[in-house]
């Protein structure tokens, strides 16, 4: 039940950034029971480890729209440094950096979570195809109804016109 629990609490703390499911800085460093400046002074030791397909640094839009987003982030909106955001291989990199038994521990449950969210994504890629495939079938049908829609309204255009009378007129 705990580790459910803990399961539940890693997916929330997972956000969308530049099309890569990442953890931002603040939320790692508090799992991992160390101050926020603390991790990224380790990770800016350690820069060689963490290259950009591991880590990156939010810029200033993407910190307001996490602001809004996540109410836990509101001390964010007026401070002056731009987060941290770290993917699945820089979470692991940081497990290696910090050297804590906590840390450890912490890693490994977050990357659970990363290869779960994976395998759900994986297994329903068959869904989204049909969904697509759906959507391209109702666009179709969209545009034969607007066809239909169109020849119907000449006709009645055709309708209203004055017909000329019908026979000889001296």
């Amino acid at each position: 039940m705990q580790t459910q629990l803990a399961t539940e609490v890693i997916q929330q703390k997972i956000f969308m950034i530049r099309g890569q499911r990442v953890m931002i800085d603040r939320d790692l460093a508090d799992m991992y029971g160390v101050e926020t400046k603390y991790l990224n002074r380790q990770v800016r030791r350690n820069r060689s480890r963490f290259p950009v397909e591991f880590t990156f640094q939010l810029t200033k839009k993407e910190k307001e729209e996490l602001v809004t987003i996540c109410h836990r982030f509101r001390l964010l909106k007026h401070s002056s440094s731009l987060p941290y955001a770290f993917t699945e291989h820089g979470v692991a990199m940081l497990a290696n950096v910090l050297k804590s038994e906590q840390a450890v521990r912490v890693s490994i449950m977050i990357i659970k979570v990363f290869i779960r969210l994976k395998e759900l994504i994986s297994s329903h890629k068959g869904i989204l195809y049909k969904i697509e495939e759906l959507e391209q079938r109702i666009g179709r049908h969209d545009k034969e109804i607007q066809a239909i829609l169109e020849a119907i309204r000449r006709l009645m255009r055709e309708d209203e016109k004055p017909k000329g009378r019908i026979g000889f007129h001296p």
